[in-house]
C-alpha cells in the first residue's frame, strides 16, 4: 500500500502517481520557457502504436501573444479558473497513420490512445517540475481549430493548464469544495482477470 496526498493506494506503487491531481486554482506566476519545454518533451517520449507519435502540442505562456487567444477557446467555465495558469497545452492527434514508404494514409485507431499516453507523461513532468497540470475537455474545438488552424485530420484531444497551484479561495464558492485530490474506485471495479466486467 502507499499513501500520498491523503490518498491511498491499495497496492504499493511511486508516490507521484498519488501526488498528481488536477486542481484548478493557480497563482498566475511566470513561467520560464525551458521548465514549458521540459514538460511537453516529457510528452513527446510517450510510447506510440509503430513509433508514429500522433501527437502535436500547441502551447503558449502567460504574457504571450498567443495566451489569450487560446484562453478564448475554452468554455467560459474554464475561461475563468485557466486564466490563472502559467501556461496551456493542446494536445492534438494524427487521426491517420502516414506510412513511411508514401502510400496511402490508412485511420489511425491508437492515436487518441497514444496522445492520452503524452498527456499523463506531462502531467507526471509537471509534478516533478514543481507544478500542477489539468487537462479539460471543455473546449468550443471549432474554434480552436480555426485559432490554431488545425487540419480536419488531426483531432483536438484537450485542452491542458498548467501552474503553480494557488490558495483555492480564489475560486468561486461552489468550487472550492471541490479543490481536493479526490480518490478511486476500488481497483477490484476496473480490473478483471480473463473477462470483462461492466
Amino acid at each position: 500500500m502507499t499513501n500520498s496526498n491523503n490518498r491511498s493506494a491499495t497496492h504499493s506503487i511511486h508516490p507521484m502517481f498519488l501526488d498528481r491531481w488536477s486542481p484548478r486554482a493557480f497563482t498566475g506566476e511566470a513561467m520560464d520557457r525551458a521548465t514549458l519545454m521540459t514538460i511537453i518533451e516529457a510528452g513527446h517520449w510517450a510510447p506510440s502504436a509503430f513509433n508514429y507519435q500522433p501527437w502535436r502540442f500547441v502551447y503558449a505562456l502567460k504574457g504571450d501573444k498567443h495566451f489569450d487567444a487560446l484562453l478564448g477557446t475554452l468554455i467560459e467555465f474554464n475561461q475563468g479558473w485557466a486564466k490563472n495558469a502559467s501556461a496551456l497545452i493542446f494536445v492534438i492527434s494524427d487521426t491517420l497513420s502516414r506510412p513511411a514508404d508514401g502510400s496511402a494514409p490508412k485511420l489511425s485507431r491508437s492515436h487518441s490512445f497514444d496522445a492520452g499516453a503524452a498527456w499523463g507523461y506531462m502531467a507526471l513532468q509537471a509534478i516533478h517540475s514543481g507544478y500542477h497540470a489539468h487537462a479539460m475537455t471543455g473546449v468550443d474545438f471549432d474554434k480552436a481549430a480555426a485559432v490554431m488552424g488545425v487540419p480536419s485530420e488531426y483531432k483536438i484531444e484537450a485542452a491542458i493548464a498548467v501552474g503553480k497551484m494557488g490558495d483555492k479561495s480564489i475560486l468561486p464558492e461552489g468550487l472550492q469544495a471541490k479543490e481536493t485530490p479526490n480518490s478511486r474506485k476500488p481497483l477490484s471495479d476496473v480490473a478483471s482477470e480473463g473477462t470483462f466486467k461492466a
